[in-house]
């Protein structure tokens, strides 16, 4: 058995990381999945949440907020819609995004949109997940 496999994460604008990496914890639609060498071919929608994997003896973040993931023999392919690094994220910017999404949740007002308030939310937990986490 393999014991690397070929990580790349990419959005619509840049390519985030291609790398190769002992494994990846990576947020799926329905939870984590955690993907080693030698796992079975997958393709998986992403949810909100954090990408994590180790490099040189330390663990890589990045915040993910959907998109999709391909599991391929040797490859792993991640197609965010968007993404981070946790180091290029400001926390004190992403924990005011995460308290204003949770007022806006909490709000009674006839114009707010639940929906879109929870969405706003969970990207707001993404980004401060993995920036406390760097």
């Amino acid at each position: 058995m393999p014991e690397l496999i070929e990580l790349e994460v990419a959005t619509p604008e840049r390519q985030l990381v291609h790398e190769d990496v002992a494994e990846v914890q990576v947020p799926g639609k329905d939870g984590e999945l955690g993907i080693l060498p030698g796992h079975a071919p997958l393709l998986s929608e992403l949810g909100c949440g954090t990408l994590s994997y180790p490099v040189a003896g330390r663990r890589r973040y990045l915040a993910i907020l959907g998109g999709f993931l391909e599991v391929l023999p040797g490859h792993i392919r991640v197609l965010a819609d968007a993404a981070e690094r946790a180091e290029e994220i400001d926390l004190e910017r992403a924990r005011a995004d995460l308290r204003r999404a949770e007022e806006q949740l909490a709000s009674q007002a006839p114009d707010a949109d639940p929906a879109a308030s929870l969405a706003a939310m969970e990207r707001a937990q993404a980004r401060v997940l993995a920036a406390e986490q760097r």
